[in-house]
């Protein structure tokens, strides 16, 4: 009789406060009861479960699972994206948005069950994926005001949580200015003042905010949002409308799709997955089918 096929779990411990590690055993469970042979990588930092699941990968894990948040789905699909081997994701994180995007259960042991039954049988969903500087993403590219909000929250110590996103937001919002953006789309060059841009594979971003509402990870496109110069009053009354996706009929914003978009502007960083990935300049560029994912359409 054959062993079970492997299967790398990757647990963030600090995703959702802890809701990761208190959910780890019941998703090895899931994947058990499928027949397959679930191991935990021990993981502590995105770095070390960057490396430990590219060893599975390299080990013939037939199947990635990333339980906790887009970070850890960020970590785990470095190792995953352009091969063979499907990934699974587990909400256990505050953000969710790649599975907000593909129908992925929202509840974590029905999203464990779905991604086990699908591996089981070997079935996925094909979907596209973002390569920049280097480094793969699945939902959104942002780099502008959105970016140094990103980076102001990585830097603070306090508060904790959501709140200091928050604080980061105010803070950012009182030194608001556009910056001369340079955007190839394609090969077409515009140069112009920008606030922020959001390159998307998928629609969501930072939680829920549906920063680029026609985005489909199956096209072999992005969607571009470009957000133009504006006031700080206008850019807090337009906000509130990106979990609507309202916002892109605003005057101000425009949408454009490509699959190759570079991106310059001095002292700018472009994050992904809410990880920062590269600064400017640098390209994104559209990866067609180059992530398998396990579990999606089932919510």
């Amino acid at each position: 009789m054959r062993p079970p096929a492997d299967v790398a779990v990757l647990v963030s411990p600090a995703a959702g406060r802890g809701r990761a590690g208190v959910l780890a055993g019941d998703v090895l469970a899931a994947f058990s009861s499928a027949g397959l042979a679930p191991r935990l990588l021990p993981a502590t930092t995105g770095a070390e479960g960057q490396r430990q699941v590219a060893q599975a990968v390299a080990d013939g894990a037939v199947g990635v699972v990333a339980v906790g948040g887009d970070g850890t789905v960020h970590a785990a699909l470095q190792a995953v994206a352009g091969t063979p081997v499907p990934l699974a994701v587990v909400p256990a994180g505050t953000g969710n948005d790649l599975v907000r995007a593909l129908g992925i259960p929202a509840h974590p042991l029905e999203a464990a069950r779905a991604a086990a039954a699908d591996l089981a049988a070997g079935e996925f969903r094909a979907i596209d994926a973002g390569r920049t500087g280097g480094r793969w993403w699945a939902t959104v590219l942002c780099c502008g005001f959105d970016s140094a909000v990103s980076d102001r929250a990585n830097r603070l110590r306090w508060p904790r949580g959501r709140r200091r996103y928050d604080v980061a937001v105010l803070a950012e919002l009182a030194r608001l200015r556009p910056r001369e953006f340079t955007l190839v789309l394609d090969g077409e060059s515009h140069t112009l003042p920008v606030t922020m841009v959001a390159v998307g594979n998928t629609p969501w971003y930072g939680g829920g905010m549906k920063v680029c509402p026609g985005a489909d990870p199956t096209d072999g496109l992005f969607d571009v949002t470009v957000v133009g110069a504006t006031s700080r009053l206008e850019l807090i009354r337009t906000r509130p409308r990106l979990t609507l996706g309202t916002h892109v009929e605003h005057p101000m914003v425009t949408v454009h799709r490509a699959a190759r978009v570079e991106l310059g502007s001095p002292g700018v960083a472009a994050y992904a997955d809410g990880e920062p990935v590269a600064p400017l300049p640098a390209v994104a560029e559209c990866v067609p089918g180059a992530l398998r994912i396990l579990g999606a359409g089932r919510a």
